[in-house]
């Protein structure tokens, strides 16, 4: 098939759509069910790049979760711990498979954004990986291949309209790339940039010790962001992005915002969320808002009376602000991945609060002596890049 026409474009409005290959090329993609939209297809060659080069990186299984053209989670397939889980909704399913942990990870991230996501696989997907996307709010998945059991899991679902693409692994792309914007035909040579270990070589602080594991996540942390709308910035621990702020025009402001999702990642696993007792019969979608509202400054919202009735057995006790800050001081070996130089050193400052200790990122900024001298203060570790990895 060299193309495939389209319901609609990016909105109900832009038609005629369609996706094609130039020349006599077949689309490098099978659709197996159901019927992908433009910003489907977006998202799965997007997310199908960031996985396969979190593959090629790690040697592991990997999983992406994409909204809206960048990740809202990325992971690859370490085995889950009972708390990871339990917050992940998965702890009724048993051990599950390095692909399926991957997807866990991946969506468990920042199950806000999740929801409705298209999913990214690096292998082919088995069984466990199905049924757990299966039981999950998703618009499709991409892979390079499908379990026969598996397949007919997905495409049960949505009464038979899931969208279920498979693409070829052996594909390789024209080494340029065009889009036009407004009549206007942009080109440019694909970032074809390998993100490795040599990359983190340069280490610029005090500090000068980076351990394998985090600079796996630094990794992790470099390859999400290179398919991350910027600016962008990327916290990993343990194997998976658990903050990604992305599309932000200040650097700091993505530095904030991803703070605060991989705070509220480590917030679902103190105690006081743990034992929220639910009414019986919640939506998971509920469950997942009614969670990210106590953890934030708005929790009256889930806890006025004539309203916590709804979601709760028993009206549980405020989390107060000190006590979240008491449980956020235990988070610790966070890395940390920038797509450009950090031009003042309060990003430092905020990513400390969340647990950073190991940083990635290009340098080059006339204030690097200041970013620098803030690393030393808080005892981390930084490489210099000498790499930009903006995505638009």
């Amino acid at each position: 098939m060299n193309e495939m026409e389209l319901k609609y474009g990016c909105n109900p409005n832009q038609k005629p759509a369609r996706v094609f290959m130039n020349g006599d090329q077949e689309l490098p993609i099978q659709v197996l069910s159901g019927r992908p939209g433009y910003i489907n297809l977006l998202d799965a060659l997007n997310g199908w790049q960031l996985v396969k080069e979190l593959k090629k990186a790690t040697g592991l299984p990997a999983a992406t979760s994409f909204k809206h053209v960048s990740p809202a989670g990325a992971a690859v397939g370490l085995p889950l711990t009972e708390t990871l889980a339990k917050i992940y909704w998965v702890d009724d399913m048993g051990e599950l498979s390095p692909l399926a942990s991957a997807y866990a990870r991946a969506r468990g991230a920042d199950r806000m954004s999740s929801f409705g996501d298209f999913i990214s696989l690096s292998d082919v997907c088995d069984v466990d990986t199905a049924k757990l996307i299966k039981r999950e709010v998703s618009d499709g998945v991409i892979a390079p291949g499908y379990e026969p059991e598996a397949l007919e899991i997905l495409k049960s679902k949505k009464n038979g309209n899931y969208c279920v693409l498979e693409i070829d692994p052996e594909y390789v792309p024209e080494p340029i790339e065009r889009k036009q914007v407004f009549g206007v035909v942009f080109e440019q040579g694909r970032n074809e940039l390998e993100i490795n270990r040599e990359l983190l070589a340069n280490v610029v602080t005090e500090n000068k010790e980076i351990p394998d594991a985090a600079k796996i996540d630094l990794m992790i942390s470099l390859i999400t962001l290179k398919y991350t709308q910027s600016n962008s910035v990327c916290y990993v621990k343990d194997g998976q992005a658990i903050g990604i702020g992305a599309g932000q025009q200040s650097r700091v402001h993505c530095t904030r915002l991803a703070g605060q999702k991989a705070d509220n990642w480590y917030l679902r696993q103190a105690p006081q969320v743990l034992s929220l007792q639910f009414v019986d019969g919640i939506k998971r979608a509920d469950r997942d808002n009614a969670i990210d509202v106590y953890i934030g400054e708005e929790y009256m919202d889930v806890l006025a009376d004539g309203v916590w009735e709804k979601t709760f057995k028993v009206k549980p006790p405020v989390f107060t602000r000190e006590e979240k800050r008491a449980w956020l001081d235990g988070m610790t070996g966070v890395a940390l991945g920038s797509d450009a130089f950090f031009p003042f050193g309060d990003n430092i400052d905020r990513a400390y609060k969340s647990g950073v200790q190991y940083i990635a990122q290009p340098g080059g900024s006339v204030r690097d002596d200041h970013v620098i001298e803030t690393c030393n203060k808080y005892g981390m570790a930084m490489a210099f890049t000498g790499i930009r990895l903006f995505h638009h």
